[in-house]
């Protein structure tokens, strides 16, 4: 699987989400994603699952150093000891000793942004997490996280997918040599709803969902994170590492509808493009 190596991190391209994945399912999901080949698993503190998603890679066998595991610190933690005491809960849930990828969950409204980011940059100064990031960040606060704190910012996990137009948040992230995880990828498959997106898969003989994961991981430093809890849905997400779209692909997903928003989140965002 192509890898992004960007600021020290080398994160697979595509990985598996587990949010509103809990219990039996959410361990035999990642039990059987992993058995599938995938090497990137996406969870947060907030997800309530980091046992079980813990429970699957012991289970599953494979050496920790194959492994790119990201989980997130939510909103209600981000004082130093908070942001802590919330590290070392998740890396005991996971059965870890260092994170690959540890995110700030949400922006804060109001927040001191140098003194959160001097927090998640000590956790990997400590050694807690190989690479720090953000979530849900859009162009004014990436810019203010990259360009006036100067944190090792290598990662923003963003909705992102071919109904919502963030390419100007992604165009800049690119330029500061962040890379891009694109939650809700297929937009709660919403893009089967459309002729245009159904006609591609048609022609490639591929689902819409892989049109869609496609069109995003051809993308230079973006990476996608589906969630499934299906194996044969997980099979399929991985298919489309293979599909190459052409440039009248292009020019028809260019045309659909780019404002479809569907994560509300934990505070309201004026985010960059059309919401």
């Amino acid at each position: 699987m192509e890898v992004i190596a960007t600021r020290g991190m080398r994160m697979p391209k595509l990985g598996l989400g587990t949010w509103r994945s809990w219990g039996d399912e959410c361990r035999r999901a990642v039990e059987s994603g992993l058995a599938l080949g995938y090497r990137h698993i996406d969870t947060a503190a907030m997800y309530e699952n980091e046992d079980q998603v813990g429970a699957a890679i012991a289970a599953s066998g494979v050496p920790r150093g194959e492994l790119f595991l990201t989980t997130k610190v939510w909103h209600d933690q981000l004082a130093p000891e908070a942001m802590r005491r919330s590290i070392e809960h998740s890396l005991r849930q996971l059965r870890t000793d260092y994170l690959d990828l540890y995110l700030l969950h949400w922006p804060v409204p109001g927040m001191d942004m140098g003194a959160v980011l001097g927090s998640l940059t000590r956790l990997k100064e400590a050694g807690l997490t190989r690479s720090i990031g953000v979530s849900n960040f859009t162009i004014a606060l990436l810019r203010e996280a990259v360009e006036v704190v100067q944190a090792p910012i290598a990662c923003n996990q963003i909705e992102y997918h071919v109904l919502l137009d963030e390419s100007k948040l992604v165009a800049y992230a690119r330029s500061q040599g962040v890379a891009t995880a694109a939650y809700r990828p297929v937009a709660k498959n919403l893009v089967a709803e459309f002729p245009s997106v159904a006609a591609i898969a048609r022609k490639h003989e591929a689902t819409p969902a892989q049109v869609a994961l496609a069109w995003l991981l051809e993308q230079d430093l973006v990476a996608a994170i589906p969630k499934s809890t299906h194996p044969e849905r997980q099979r399929e997400n991985l298919a489309a590492l293979q599909l190459r779209l052409d440039d009248e692909d292009r020019a028809a997903i260019a045309r659909l509808p780019k404002n479809r928003r569907l994560a509300s989140g934990a505070f309201p965002l004026k985010w960059d493009s059309p919401a």
